[in-house]
């Protein structure tokens, strides 16, 4: 982000709009120092959540975007990708679905891959499953949602499957960050993915009727070190004692 072109943009667009920066501060629910400290580019004497709120009032937009290594960014993201992937197919698959993972498709000109198309055979029961390990733009990504739902009883047919059932989920990494995006967007995600973890969960193992929702996943390779530990205590283990060897049963008993 560079604060001197943050700053001037903010000036450029407040003065054309006629407003001053004590009416912009007012809108934006913050002081006009903090409106006055952006504008300068004074970026660090302030924090992203009053960027954001001056941003909204102006109808800026401000994209924060982390760069590491060139390269392997981008690979670091696929494997977070692809970690997270490999363990939704593993709990579809315990609970009897027929999971593809990355499933391409070229439907009337229309391409693209399914992070993971699934079936459950007893239910007649389709699912297209988004995965996402970061989110960038909002309406990319319910546009893309609603692409593939639409097209995977096409994609269905290939496999004679006559589904029933529909399901669309959107799978986040369960993580703070996914949790907050969730919740800044809700009034978006109530109306396209009402549905929550645990009515995904239920529906996953009985999939009667049709589902659009978000799936917060908590596993152990995914999430790392972001897994909650409530409840762990440490203990202070006991100096050793001498312990009397046990037993092992014999052969055959």
């Amino acid at each position: 982000m560079n604060d001197a072109q943050v700053g001037s943009v903010f000036r450029a667009v407040r003065i054309r709009r006629g407003q001053t920066q004590a009416r912009v501060a007012e809108a934006a629910g913050v002081s006009r120092a903090a409106v006055s400290l952006i504008e300068r580019g004074a970026l660090e004497g302030t924090s992203l959540r009053l960027i954001r709120r001056v941003s909204g009032a102006l109808g800026v937009s401000v994209a924060v975007e982390p760069h590491w290594r060139g390269a392997e960014m981008a690979k670091l993201l696929d494997e977070n990708h692809a970690v997270v992937v490999r363990a939704v197919v593993a709990r579809l698959t315990a609970a009897g679905w027929q999971a593809i993972p990355e499933r391409t498709f070229n439907v009337w000109g229309e391409k693209g891959a399914i992070d993971v198309l699934a079936w459950h055979p007893d239910y007649r029961a389709l699912l297209t499953i988004e995965v996402k390990t970061r989110l960038a733009d909002m309406q990319d990504l319910l546009s893309t949602i609603d692409r593939k739902r639409r097209l995977a009883p096409t994609l269905a047919r290939n496999f004679n499957w006559k589904p029933l059932t529909f399901g669309t989920v959107l799978v986040f990494p369960d993580e703070t960050w996914a949790r907050n995006a969730v919740a800044r967007f809700e009034p978006l995600f109530a109306a396209t993915l009402p549905r929550r973890t645990i009515e995904v969960r239920r529906w996953l193992k009985r999939p009667a009727g049709d589902i659009r929702g978000i799936w917060f996943l908590l596993n152990d390779t995914v999430g790392g070190a972001n897994r909650r530990r409530r409840g762990s205590m440490r203990v202070r283990p006991r100096k050793s004692v001498a312990r009397s060897p046990i037993p092992r049963p014999a052969a055959g008993g």
